[in-house]
This record gives C-alpha cells, structure tokens and sequence, in this order.
C-alpha cells in the first residue's frame, strides 16, 4: 500500500458513518444475541478455539451477521477473504479458490470466505462455490436477511451451521446508543444530551435495527446546532424528525410474507378476530396488496367456512368488490370487514378495530410471529416453525384454545362484539374463548414455561451419522426406570439447540448425553463428584470431536461457583438439571442459592430426587403373618425411626423441604411428587448388602441395630431370604420433580 492508498483509506474511515465507525472489533464489544453467541455457546467456543467450520447466519438487517463476520476476520489465524454477493460472481471465486490452494500449500493455512447476501448467488455460482466447501478448501460464512432453505442451495444448506439472529431487544439498543455517545470512534468527544423521550422514541422506531438506531442519532446529531454551553440537545421532536416511520421487515417474495400471510389465515381458521385483524394490520401496513388478502379470504371462506355459513363466499365477494370501487384508504372498510366475517361469521360495524390494530403496529415494537403460526412448508424439521400449531378441526367443536397474537400483545383486545343484531349472539362466545387463551398462557407463565412450540429454534447443523449413532447408543445404555426420569426431567423445561446447560451431577452420564444431544450449537457442562467418574465420563467424550464433547468439572457442588467464575467468567445457564444431586448434600440451601444465580434470566432448573422415606420400605416385603407379631411391629417402629430421623440427611426431607430451598433463593417453584415402580430382581448379592455389619455407609442392619437384637436381626434376615430371595418383586420409589426459575416466565426471547 503506498502513500496515497493510506491517505485514502484514512479519509475512508473517518468520513465512515457512524454505523460502521462503531462496528464491534472483539466479542466482548459485540452486542446482542446471547443465544447464539453469549459464553458457553458452540459459537463463541469455535471462534475462541479457532475451529470454526462452514456457517451461515441468517437474520433481518442491523442485527450484527456482517459484524459477527469481521469479529471472526480479527481473531482466527486463517486466511480471511471477503466477497460481496450482489457485486462478486464465479471469477471471483475462482479467486478465492486458488488463493486457499496456495495458502494450504505454502503455509498449511486454512482459508475462510465470507460471503455477504450469500443469497444473491445464482444456482450456478452456488454450485461453483459446492465442491471446495466440501472439500475443506474453503470454510465458508454466508450472511443473508433470506430463509437460507429458500434461497440458497440446499446442498451449501446441508453443509453448514445455520445460526439465527434475532432483532435486538431494548435492553440492546440502549447500549448500542450508550456506546455511540461515549466511545472515542463515536461522540464521546462531543457534549450530547440525549432526553429519555428521545431516546425512548429511537429505541422504539428502529425496531431491533442497531444500524437504523445510529443512522438516526448520526442525522439528529449532525443537524442539531449546538446551544450556548457548545451541547447539542436531542429533544423528542429532533428525534421523531431524525426517524418517523418504523420499518416493517416484510418483503412480498420473502420469509416474512409467507409467515404472516400463513398466521392470518390460521387466525381466521381458529376463530380469533384480534389476531386476525393484527395480521391484517401488519400486512397492509407493510404494503401487501389488498387484492392478494381477498384472494387468500375466498379460498378461506370455502375451504374453512363452507356450508357452515354459505353466505360467507357471497360477503367476501361483495366486500371484494366494493374495495375495487372505493380504493384506498376507504377500502380499508370491507377489507377488515371481511376479516371480521370470516373469523366470527357476524357481520358488523366493528371495523374500526383494524385501525386499532393498525395503531398498535406503529406504536409498539414489532414483535415476531409466534412459532406455531409460522409457515412450516419449508424449514419445520431445521427450525421447528409452525411446530405447536393445534388444528382447530381436530378438535370438539372445531376450536382449541391458543394464542394467536404475538407474546408481547397476548390479552390486547381489538375486536369489541356490540349488542346489535346477530352480533349481540356471539358476544358471550368471543368472550369466553378469551378467557379460556388467557387460561392457557397464565398456566404455561405459572409453570415457567414456554407455551408448547413457541420456542423458536435459532440454530441448525447437518446431520452427523456417525456421531448421532454414538450418542443414541450412550443414552440408550440406562435401566428403563433410570429412562423415564431422564425424559422426564427433559419434557419439564426442553433445551433448545442454543443452549447451555449444567448436569449437576453426571456419574453414568444419564442426564449429560441426553443434553449433548439436545443442544449441537449450545454447551454442556457436566459436574462430577469423583475423580473416578469424571475419567470414566471423559474416556467417553474422547470418542467425540473437541468442540462437542462436554466440560467435565470435577469438584463437589460448594466449590462449582467458585470453579465456573474462575474458570468461564461471566457464565450463565439456560437449563440446570441434576438427578439425587441435592438433598443429600448438608450444604443444600448454599447450593440452592448458588444455582438461583448461575441461572440464565430466562433458565430453568429441573431436578428429579428420590424421597427415601416415602418409597418403598423393606418390612413391606413380608406379610404380618409370616412373622411373628410382636417381632414384626417391633421391626415397623424400628423402621420407622429411620425414616423419621432428623439427623439424618436420607430421611429429613420431603418435597415441601425442596421446594422451600429454591423459594428462599429467590425462583417460582413447581413440584410433582410421583410413584415410579420398578421390577427388582433379589440376589444374594442385594439380601447381604442389606444385612452387612458395620458396613460404610451404614447398612439397613445398622441403622435397625440401635431398636432390634442381634438375634432379631437374624430372624429378619432368614425371613426375607425364604420369602424373596431369587424372585422378583416390585419396588415403588416416589421421585419429586422440581421446576423452578426466575420471577419473570419463561418467555422465547432468548
């Protein structure tokens, strides 16, 4: 580069905008998107590691995929090239081909190629791009604001990591705006008062935009002339001059567009008019063409409706051609109006609710489809979009009580049913298939929960035979007993694939593969008690690549906050799960206060533990008859000094005790107390472990030894062996199963 080349390139970055200015350099400046790249997540750890494979990110524009690129650029010690989709084609690379070839010759360097708008490639450059990727020539990271299983090439799709990033919440913007004003690429050099409302109204209006965020304080600085002091004043009116009109992601060929036209039409079908009428809103806000809406309405009216209500085709008809005569913005009328038709069959003069609804889309930030609403046509099984979704035909009266509105609008009411004509009929059915969607989503916030299928699934990687066969063969090596807890504990609070997750307790593994299998994209970070579990769990992962196996933490739970700030800073857990990992510890209530705060704002603890003194006692083996009376009720109160022992860390606690110590920590807590029966085969083997003497830990003689002789201990002993001694006999456990979390639900916003 010579003389003029740098005095260009430093007239380049100064004059930049703002946006690119303050553009993240590291991971720790980057903000947002914890799901997929806070600590512990597989992301983070391939970029650290430096073993990042092929990936790409998907996501609307502003929220960080081009960043995310450039961050990886700054920190691996591979070859790094960056090529633009809408201006490269195949000679470039061809390029970028030969280059990695000559790097992995010469220096056995990797190369990394970054492909923005990956989705603007043709077929033919795709293809082109195919075999090196496949190869290992190149590791490719593609940005694109387009579903990648719709607009790139499903063989690049099969070969690559699929990360979704999501628009930025508040909480995110307000530090991207923290960060313009006081950092030196950006206005700390400058005095810049910034009022709340202004601030408010530009967090609000860039919708999960950082980069129309900047591009709005950029403008509103920049023609703000200082005051007297030298401080240029933001006020509300420069703000809402700066940025006035939110901008909907939507796009008429595009994802969006099929997954709100799809949560319209399911909305219509499940008889909820508030939802329908948002949708509505949301589109012809948006710019959809109307003519497109009464199309899908028609279909609607015959495939949905029928003869239930004949008249609907003919209304929808009528309003459709009373639109071609009004036109806009009138046509608004019997556009909402057969909406409203179509979702309660009435027809009526409420149509001033869709501008309700229209209102509410300028107002609040948009908020994404819910999951089950989603087009699931294309990405379900990569995804998970539309999974959840309960077909109202399947149910009794053709109706199932689910929310339609997004999570951020559940309860707003849009639709006000008067008391005129055959409208004051459906008054009381509107309103009490309200109460019943309210029912579901206080049930599901009360559990700490997301409402079944409304997790959206951020992260997708193809499949790996090989490994998916290991994993399958590790899980499925448990008792079945041991399997129906597992699944259990997994069904209370699911992982998703992004997900980081502590197994409190690993021993056999029983819980750590099952979360490996979970959660490809996420973390698993499993704790064991002894150094020789921890070797055994280790020899297991060995079979696995690096970057997939779990980090094995060998220290006693008192020690594992202690371990984890020394060792992972700053790291949180989305899901805590332990099985008899707790109520035998002395030090439970610290442990429990602990894990409150290793827990992720919106994580879950779910934990199985075996209550002793409620399962199955030994005396209940035998009948009274086959004893001698007084011996067998001096053997039940003996017995019952055991279980009734406050001492004693086995016996001194019940499912209130468990609850309690999460309560004290701070979480809502929901306990289930349930009966597990299991066949137990009994070995001479199991009658002595039983029967030893001053056995450590203390045996079931022992603890019996301090209320019964010696020769009552044998009589007992000689009894159970004629009685149960190589038979089989059903052993009843009782298992509480702990969920707790924050205050605040379980929500999809992670």
């Amino acid at each position: 580069m010579d003389l003029f080349d740098q005095h260009r390139q430093h007239l380049i970055e100064a004059e930049a905008p703002l946006a690119a200015r303050l553009r993240p350099r590291t991971l720790d400046e980057f903000v947002g998107q914890e799901a997929i790249i806070g600590p512990g997540r597989l992301l983070r750890r391939s970029i650290q590691a430096d073993q990042l494979s092929s990936v790409i990110f998907y996501g609307p524009p502003g929220t960080g995929k081009t960043t995310l690129a450039r961050i990886i650029a700054n920190t691996t010690q591979a070859h790094f090239i960056a090529i633009n989709a809408v201006l490269a084609g195949v000679k470039e690379i061809r390029a970028a081909v030969e280059t990695a070839q000559e790097r992995r010759g010469q220096f056995s360097q990797r190369t990394i190629l970054f492909v923005d708008e990956v989705h603007r490639f043709n077929k033919a450059q795709q293809d082109a791009l195919l075999p090196w990727v496949e190869s290992g020539t190149l590791i490719l990271i593609g940005a694109t604001t387009e579903n990648p299983y719709f607009e790139v090439n499903k063989a690049l799709v099969s070969r690559s990591r699929i990360f979704q990033l999501q628009p930025l919440t508040p909480a995110d913007l307000e530090r991207v705006l923290e960060q313009a004003l006081t950092d030196p690429r950006g206005y700390s050099q400058r005095s810049i008062h910034l009022d709340p409302a202004a601030k408010s109204h530009l967090v609000n209006v860039s919708n999960g935009d950082a980069r129309a965020l900047l591009n709005a304080l950029e403008l509103a600085v920049e023609t703000t002339p200082p005051d007297t002091t030298g401080t240029v004043v933001i006020s509300l009116a420069v703000a809402e001059e700066s940025i006035q009109r939110r901008a909907v992601l939507y796009d008429k060929e595009g994802d969006a567009h099929f997954d709100t036209i799809s949560a319209f039409i399911k909305s219509l079908r499940g008889s909820d008019p508030d939802a329908a009428l948002y949708w509505l809103a949301r589109m012809v806000y948006a710019g959809e063409d109307p003519r497109f809406l009464f199309r899908r309405m028609l279909i609607l009216a015959s495939e949905d409706v029928g003869l239930a209500d004949p008249q609907a085709v003919l209304v929808v008809n009528a309003c459709a051609e009373a639109f071609d005569r009004m036109g806009l913005p009138e046509g608004h009328y019997p556009l909402a109006q057969a909406a409203l038709y179509l979702a309660t069959a009435p027809k009526s003069n409420s149509v001033m609710g869709f501008f309700d609804a229209l209102t509410a889309v300028e107002q609040q930030q948009e908020s994404g489809v819910p999951n089950p609403l989603k087009d699931s046509n294309r990405d379900k099984k990569q995804f998970g979009h539309g999974a959840g979704y309960r077909y109202p035909h399947a149910y009794r009266d053709h109706w199932v009580a689910q929310q339609y509105l997004p999570i951020t609008l559940q309860g707003q009411v849009f639709y006000q049913p008067s008391g005129q004509g055959f409208e004051a009929q459906i008054s009381a059915d509107v309103a009490r298939k309200r109460e019943a969607q309210l029912a579901v989503a206080v049930e599901a916030a009360n559990l700490g929960t997301a409402p079944e299928g409304t997790a959206e699934i951020l992260t997708y990687s193809p499949p790996d035979p090989a490994h998916d066969r290991w994993l399958q063969r590790t899980i499925g090596q448990v008792g079945e007993q041991l399997a129906q807890v597992r699944d259990r504990l997994f069904a209370l609070a699911p992982p998703q694939r992004h997900h980081v997750v502590l197994d409190l307790q690993a021993q056999s593994g029983l819980l750590t593969w099952e979360a490996l299998r979970r959660v490809p994209e996420g973390g698993v970070y499993t704790c064991t008690a002894t150094p020789a579990d921890a070797e055994a769990l280790q020899s297991q992962a060995d079979a696995l690549p690096t970057l997939l196996r779990p980090i094995i933490l060998q220290t006693p739970l008192t020690d594992l906050p202690a371990l984890l700030t020394a060792q992972f800073p700053g790291l949180q857990f989305d899901r805590i799960l332990g099985r008899n990992s707790l109520m035998r510890d002395p030090e439970r209530q610290s442990i429990a206060l602990h894990l409150a705060k290793l827990l992720a704002p919106a994580g879950v603890i779910t934990l199985a533990e075996t209550i002793p003194r409620h399962s199955q006692r030994i005396s209940q083996l035998l009948q009274p008859g086959q004893l001698e009376a007084t011996l067998f009720d001096r053997w039940i109160q003996a017995e019952s000094a055991i279980y009734n022992d406050s001492n004693n860390l086995n016996f001194n606690w019940d499912a209130d005790t468990l609850q309690t110590l999460f309560e004290v920590a701070g979480l809502r807590v929901v306990v289930q107390t349930d009966s597990i029966t299991t066949d137990v085969y009994v070995t001479p083997a199991l009658l002595d472990r039983w029967f030893a003497s001053a056995a450590e830990p203390p045996s079931y003689r022992d603890r019996l030894a301090p209320l019964l002789s010696n020769f009552e201990l044998m009589i007992l002993h000689q009894h159970l062996t004629a009685s149960i001694l190589h038979s089989t006999i059903p052993w009843q456990s009782a298992i509480v199963f702990l969920n707790a979390h924050h205050s605040l639900p379980y929500t999809q916003t992670e």
